[in-house]
């Protein structure tokens, strides 16, 4: 895979088999991320049972399609229905949460939808994980939910608070919870990469631009998906991992894309950012690096014994960042040019 020295390394390399004969369930399976993520598995691992779980039942018959294996599950569930998020982690042993709702104008707009699916349903995968004393549960977060300014940020920032603060919940039983956060993921749904094309494809006489200067961190689904199961190896349960990865601006994204078009400035949509952040300069007390990745260690004391978090349980050592350190994708120091743009995806 292709990695222009972002430090996130492909997982399958140096990796034990911890996958194998394993029970993994999926939230929000039928995304861009879950398909992904079951490719990388199948080709890596024999796992006993891969469950997809989410509401739309045409987007479960549509991956079933590409994804038919007999280890393959697929349940029908929305991530706000206790009842049926037990029912599914049953003997389960990893969770992935990625189900949300992630449209910013869209959660601008219908608040209390956001909450429900965002907040909520995170605190019924930590109930249903914990019922079925499921061994580890990962979370997918955002640059977003670093001093959110939006309400999609807001609600992943409480679902980042939920999934770190339950692993003081979980008593004598074995459940640890960790949270991944990432930025910008290439050419994923409703992504800019995906609409610039529609609208060159359509002959479109320009591209819209929020605002000349914006910066995203920039990912690959498979850089996301590796980061994610090799931080299944690493959590103690309660950190906040995040890869160290580039920065685009969105006037090279343009020029990548759509060379021979004017831009035209449309303004910044509701509840977005110039600019976004990973590791917050208020972390930074508790903020480790290390050589691919941060880890933000939980700011509370959990009831069991104390968890050294500058080593990871696969003795990767990190150090304390300088104190007001922020992790911004304005000066982030790893741009991508336009010419790594065109070829910074999962093809290599």
């Amino acid at each position: 895979m292709h990695t222009l020295n972002s430090g996130v390394e492909n997982f399958s390399f140096g990796i034990d088999y911890m996958f194998n004969n394993k029970s993994i369930l999926i939230t929000g399976g039928t995304g861009s991320f879950g398909h992904q993520y079951v490719r990388t598995l199948l080709a890596n691992y024999q796992p006993k049972r891969l469950i997809i779980y989410s509401r739309d039942e045409l987007k479960q018959y549509e991956m079933q399609q590409d994804f038919s294996s007999p280890c393959m599950r697929y349940f029908i569930g929305d991530v706000r229905d206790k009842d049926r998020m037990t029912q599914a982690m049953r003997d389960v042993d990893f969770v992935i949460h990625a189900a949300a709702l992630k449209q910013v104008p869209a959660a601008e707009y219908n608040p209390m939808e956001c909450i429900k699916t965002n907040i909520h349903g995170a605190e019924n995968v930590i109930a249903a994980a914990i019922a079925n004393n499921v061994e580890k549960v990962i979370a997918l977060s955002t640059d977003k939910a670093a001093a959110p300014i939006n309400l999609y940020g807001a609600t992943k920032l409480a679902s980042d608070k939920l999934f770190v603060a339950a692993n003081n919940m979980v008593g004598q039983g074995r459940t640890r919870f960790s949270v991944v956060r990432y930025g910008n993921v290439v050419g994923s749904r409703g992504s800019v990469v995906p609409f610039f094309q529609k609208l060159v494809a359509q002959g479109a006489d320009s591209i819209p631009i929020t605002h000349p200067e914006m910066t995203r961190f920039w990912i690959t689904l498979q850089m996301g998906v590796d980061f994610v199961l090799k931080n299944f190896q690493r959590m103690h349960g309660g950190e906040i991992f995040i890869p160290k990865i580039p920065s685009v601006r969105i006037m090279d994204l343009a020029t990548a894309y759509a060379p021979n078009l004017p831009t035209k400035n449309v303004g910044i949509r509701p509840g977005e950012k110039l600019h976004e952040i990973m590791c917050p300069s208020d972390d930074s007390y508790h903020t480790f690096e290390f050589s691919d990745h941060y880890v933000i260690a939980p700011s509370i004391k959990f009831h069991q014994d104390e968890v050294d978090f500058a080593h990871n349980c696969l003795g990767e050592t990190g150090q304390h960042v300088e104190p007001g350190y922020e992790y911004h994708s304005g000066s982030n120091p790893h741009f991508l040019s336009v010419k790594e743009i065109l070829t910074f995806d999962d093809s290599h």
